[in-house]
């Protein structure tokens, strides 16, 4: 034993004999590696020849103290080996007793190079009375928004962004840039005893904490020089000289490792295991000895280091396992060597049966977790009610229980190349089942374990919803951590593309095809508020959740935000949801639900579809900006045909662009018992449709039509003739000469 202790003893001291320590490279050699308390490492660099790329060029200012670090006119914060943290930049508006605005800043990011934000940040909005919209670029336009309200100091908590007094929203993946814009709803004129000011801005979501009533009442260049200080914005970056890893030459260095980040447009390197050092610099990664790392890497024999790992023995004449404490033991002394060899043969084969069982038991081991927590995730998600209720139903063939490996395997595990849209509500992928069926796949997020019973209420609901211009649900799947949902795949994109991107197929969007998609919108929308099992709000009505298939027939999609309504209540109580511009006004003050609130959002989907606009345009004038309230002053003013898109005026008529017109005005009522039902406004268009397609149509135009024509544009831009038949179209529709009073151009 004593030899046993010396030989253990020996590596420890030829260890400390040699300088096994190496020196990680940080910085090209010559260039600075510091800025003040930043350490900048390559490929990024200060001065010349000392960075990777003009996109990884730093400067270090020292007229500061300490000295501060700047990409471009950016701070920086730190720099990691992915991330780059940088010093934010804060959008804020202060109001004065008399409700005007003191102070005034909009704060505004442009990324240079290789870096987007990362989405670990939220765009963040401070303040009681207050709503900001954050809009950019993420490789297509992006915009969204938030509200920050409330009514009394006692009400704000603090600690939470709950939407009292503090708001935050997520940013998609990819942005280079964004500006946020804020704006007020009373400009404060009730809360200015503790809130004179609102902010939006961009922030690490963890390291933001609201401080309630002490962030409100603070004096507004106290508050931002605070956000500015202590919460930096994080950005991803990249290496994309030839954007992937198999592009070709990269720029990862000895025994590193180049990889593809996911949506990054680009890659990174990182040294392989075993081996630490800078994989960008020439020098590349070196090995590390292991042997000088007894905390990691415990070694009770003999050490001895490899490239890139190491081996740890017994001394001679000692067997066992030398990386535990006595776990190497003398050997006896055979007389034999034939009996040594057959005890290392017998050793050796023991070993190998040995590890053959433990790995089976492994794999065993973790099939069988795996198929608990599937069956655990299934029970959470309510898959055992909803299979009594399916049975109890006799309704097999209405909704299919799909398994995580059909959906899997129908997707390509879920990958990134097959998802087709991202909401608020989850992310959707394009699958091909088995039986060669193309579906959409949506991955949702995390439902509440306690709603587990209304929310497989919801699903078999939702299955029994037949209706040509309802996307059709087919499935689900519980066996996930989130609840899996499986709907027929539509072709032809969304309302929203083709009216917004010109180059999508404007062609097609005649006069006509255009009532037929707002009146099968209108009818599907009747049809779940008043002819299915239980009145279905589907409360997140806009273009974008208005799908066209391969024959431009409309698909009403997305029920994320849906609300069922008891057959004995005529509104309910929720949680504001939906999207800025189609949101109903009453619902967000008051929180009551109705049926009347897609009403409302389906008015400003008409308004969007007959102008062309958006519903918020963020670079439109402040009077235009809300396309709803535009859209209403327009008809009220008798400027309707000022804001209609100009192909319109040639392929309607007056009378028919009026009638939409008041109609949207009643749809875009601020009182919701004011507007029409859905299944009225459907009986509308459809009474405009047929009038379209009627013999009469196909009259001389008049010349009133054509003296408003003329007035509006110069070119003859369509061939289609202009209707002039006021009488004809009040014969049909019934609609009178005074309902139109006050409407008419003349």
């Amino acid at each position: 034993m004593f030899l046993y202790f010396i030989l253990c003893l020996l590596p420890c001291y030829l260890t400390m004999a040699v300088d096994g320590v190496t020196t990680n490279n940080i910085a090209k050699p010559g260039c600075q590696s510091q800025c003040g308390n930043i350490t900048v490492t390559y490929p990024f660099g200060i001065g010349t020849d000392c960075f990777l790329d003009y996109s990884f060029e730093l400067t270090c200012n020292n007229s500061y103290e300490p000295p501060k670090l700047f990409v471009g006119d950016l701070q920086i914060y730190n720099i990691s080996d992915s991330e780059l943290r940088i010093f934010t930049t804060i959008s804020y508006r202060c109001y004065n007793q008399s409700g005007v605005v003191d102070y005034d800043h909009v704060g505004w990011t442009d990324l240079v190079g290789f870096y987007t934000f990362s989405v670990k940040n939220k765009f963040t909005v401070v303040g009681c009375d207050d709503y900001a919209l954050i809009s950019g670029t993420n490789g297509a336009d992006f915009s969204s928004g938030c509200f920050g309200l409330c009514s009394q100091a006692r009400d704000v908590p603090s600690g939470e962004c709950s939407g009292i007094g503090c708001c935050q929203t997520s940013i998609p993946k990819g942005l280079s840039y964004y500006n946020a814009t804020l704006g007020s709803v009373k400009n404060h004129s009730h809360v200015i005893s503790f809130s004179e000011c609102g902010y939006g801005f961009l922030v690490e979501e963890d390291s933001f904490v609201f401080g309630g009533v002490n962030d409100l009442s603070t004096d507004y260049l106290k508050f931002t020089n605070k956000i500015r200080s202590t919460m930096p914005v994080v950005l991803d970056w990249v290496i994309k000289s030839d954007g992937t890893c198999a592009a070709g030459v990269n720029a990862c260095k000895g025994n590193s490792t180049c990889y593809d980040v996911v949506e990054g447009e680009g890659y990174r390197c990182i040294c392989k295991s075993g081996y630490e050092g800078n994989p960008y610099l020439d020098a590349g990664c070196q090995d590390v000895d292991e042997c000088n790392d007894h905390g990691t890497n415990p070694c009770y024999g003999i050490c001895t280091n490899t490239l890139g790992s190491y081996t740890c023995t017994c001394p001679p004449q000692f067997s066992g396992n030398a990386n535990v404490t006595n776990g190497c033991q003398p050997i006896a002394q055979k007389s034999s060597n034939n009996v040594s060899t057959t005890f290392i043969i017998v050793l050796v084969f023991g070993v190998l049966v040995m590890l053959s069982g433990l790995v089976g038991i492994y794999y065993g081991i973790r099939k069988r977790k795996l198929i608990r927590l599937r069956e655990k995730f299934f029970e959470q998600n309510g898959g055992v009610l909803l299979k009594q209720k399916i049975k109890s139903q006799q309704s097999y063939e209405a909704m299919t229980l799909f398994s995580t490996e059909q959906l899997r395997k129908a997707t390509g595990s879920y990958s990134q190349e097959n998802i087709i849209g991202r909401g608020a509500y989850g992310v959707v992928y394009k699958g091909i089942l088995s039986d060669k069926r193309l579906v959409a796949i949506k991955r949702s997020k995390l439902v509440d374990a306690t709603q587990a019973e209304q929310f497989i209420n919801e699903v078999l609901i939702l299955t029994q919803v037949i209706h040509r211009n309802v996307v059709k649900l087919l499935g689900c799947c519980l066996e996930e951590e989130v609840p899996v949902l499986v709907y027929e795949f539509i072709s032809n994109n969304t309302l929203f593309h083709h009216i917004h991107h010109r180059l999508g197929g404007m062609s097609w969007l005649t006069w006509e095809n255009r009532l037929r998609v707002a009146s099968e919108a209108a009818s599907a929308l009747g049809y779940l508020h008043s002819e299915t099992t239980m009145p279905i709000i589907h409360r997140d009505v806009k273009s974008a959740n208005i799908l066209l298939d391969e024959n431009y027939t409309t698909k009403i999609s997305d029920f994320g935000a849906s609300r069922l309504v008891p057959l004995d209540h005529e509104q309910v109580t929720t949680l504001i949801q939906g999207t800025l511009g189609y949101l109903d006004p009453e619902y967000f003050n008051s929180s009551q639900l109705t049926e009347k609130s897609d009403v409302y959002s389906f008015g400003v989907v008409l308004a969007e579809l007959i102008t062309g606009k958006k519903p918020i345009g963020a670079d439109r004038t402040n009077e235009e900006k809300n396309l709803a309230t535009y859209f209403t002053n327009a008809v009220k003013e008798n400027r309707l045909f000022e804001i209609i898109e100009p192909r319109l005026l040639r392929e309607a008529t007056l009378n028919q662009l009026q009638a939409v017109g008041n109609l949207v005005k009643r749809c875009l009522s601020l009182v919701g018992r004011n507007r029409p039902t859905m299944k009225e406004v459907a009986v509308e268009l459809e009474g405009l449709r047929k009038f379209t397609t009627h013999p009469w149509a196909q009259k001389q135009i008049g010349n009133e039509s054509k003296s408003l024509v003329l007035e509006v544009e110069q070119s003859d831009l369509y061939s289609v003739p202009l209707i002039n038949s006021i009488t004809e179209w009040e014969s049909y529709s019934g609609i009178s000469n005074t309902s139109l009073e006050g409407n008419n151009p003349r």
